[in-house]
């Protein structure tokens, strides 16, 4: 908890769902977080499972930013206005449940009081980039909604109890909603309103800060829109689930890297004269078991492009780590995979801006970022994961770890439950 006392402040909101009997199905309509979506083949895939698909919402198309946002706000009224979407009748808790194969989640979905960095409450542990937070907060201005709820972690006891009480008796009722998307995992929600059980919520909570595990840039667009917004407002809360990985741990996975103007033989070039590079045996999942063997001795990168081949990176020269690496942080944090690649690699050895879209994108799912490389002659970085505990210590020291480090998961679905600013 934060020295001042002060924790976790989770509201109950009036959720904003799909009506069932106006959709063809829950599935069809649901959607990865609208930076996991893959683009154009996801965004086209999901516009076309259903026309009313969240990513309508969360990814409108159209020429311009202020286009686009005009867009989803006039798609977000259309759809209350026709009853595709509505507002639960009570405000509300909401007990969230995924499930794949022995992997099991719960969490809670609310309205979570903001708090800056220094607060201590809600820790951060990447950086985010500008023209992303400037993108998502367009969105919010316009819509005056929040469609996506961020992931965010904290640690329990582990135990029955507190909130966790409160989720293992609620899970025991009927749901509002059970769905199974096409990655097969389940999900189930289930709304909490009753007073005393919110109240047994709230003040477990109050005694934890969270982790932001996932949606950093959407956090930054909340803390931007409560400074537009004078309190007291509904824009001091922000939508969130939040997960006691005491009981519940998530999975951390890497975020790969894109370089799209960069050919495979020009980066292997360019990193041979301060990296060992060899070529190591495919398929995908084979060279990513040589590259977490690699990652055990050291800084390792798992590069391919438009040949089905496999190159791993590692070793880097001490010399140039010295001149690349920032001083005055911690040693954990300059020994990051994604620091030497982002202050060695990128700013270095190939010279490529990584707050530029058109240079580098960032992708969860490896296979996409393979296929892309290969249809586009481009460049993937694979990387091997941060260790949760690696994460969290950074953050509770105030140190914030290169953008898109890590990718916690499960992540929830969006289009379960939304909130609107105006109803709230």
């Amino acid at each position: 908890m934060n020295p001042a006392g002060d924790g976790l402040d989770l509201r109950p909101f009036h959720g904003v769902r799909y009506v069932p009997g106006r959709i063809g199905s829950l599935a069809a309509v649901t959607s990865p977080p609208y930076d996991v979506v893959v683009r154009p083949d996801g965004l086209l895939h999901l516009e076309s499972a259903d026309p009313h698909n969240i990513v309508r919402l969360i990814l409108p198309q159209a020429t311009s930013p202020q286009s686009r946002n005009d867009q989803a706000a006039d798609t977000l009224h259309r759809w209350l206005t026709e009853g595709i979407l509505a507002h639960d009748p009570e405000p509300a808790l909401y007990v969230y449940e995924q499930r794949s194969g022995d992997l099991l989640q719960r969490g809670l979905i609310g309205a979570l009081r903001l708090s800056e960095a220094s607060a201590g409450v809600v820790l951060p542990h990447e950086d985010v980039m500008p023209h992303v937070v400037e993108d998502r907060a367009g969105l919010m201005r316009t819509t005056a909604a929040n469609f996506e709820p961020l992931l965010l972690t904290y640690r329990g006891n582990g135990d029955a109890t507190g909130a966790n009480a409160v989720i293992e008796e609620t899970v025991r009722r009927a749901p509002l909603l059970s769905t199974t998307t096409e990655d097969g995992y389940s999900h189930r929600l289930w709304s909490l309103t009753d007073p005393a059980e919110v109240r047994k919520v709230h003040d477990d909570l109050a005694h934890h800060q969270a982790l932001i595990a996932d949606g950093h840039h959407r956090w930054a667009t909340y803390l931007r829109l409560r400074a537009e917004h004078p309190s007291p407002t509904p824009w001091d809360h922000g939508l969130v689930l939040l997960v006691d990985t005491a009981r519940y741990p998530l999975r951390v996975r890497a975020i790969h890297r894109l370089l799209n103007r960069l050919p495979i033989d020009q980066a292997l070039a360019a990193a041979a004269p301060f990296f060992r590079v060899r070529e190591v045996a495919g398929p995908v999942t084979r060279a990513l078991e040589s590259l977490a063997d690699a990652a055990n001795d050291g800084n390792a990168f798992l590069l391919t492009g438009a040949a089905d081949t496999y190159h791993l990176v590692d070793r880097p020269d001490p010399a140039l780590l010295d001149r690349t690496i920032p001083t005055g942080r911690p040693e954990a944090w300059r020994t990051l995979d994604a620091t030497v690649l982002h202050s060695t690699l990128l700013g270095h050895v190939w010279g490529i801006p990584e707050d530029s879209p058109a240079d580098i994108a960032y992708i969860h799912d490896t296979e996409a970022t393979v296929e892309k490389a290969r249809r586009d002659g481009g460049t993937a970085v694979l990387m091997h994961p941060v260790r949760e505990e690696v994460v969290r210590e950074l953050a509770q020291q105030g140190v914030t770890m290169p953008r898109k480090s890590t990718s916690f998961g499960p992540k929830p679905a969006t289009g379960l439950v939304l909130r609107t600013l105006t109803n709230d």
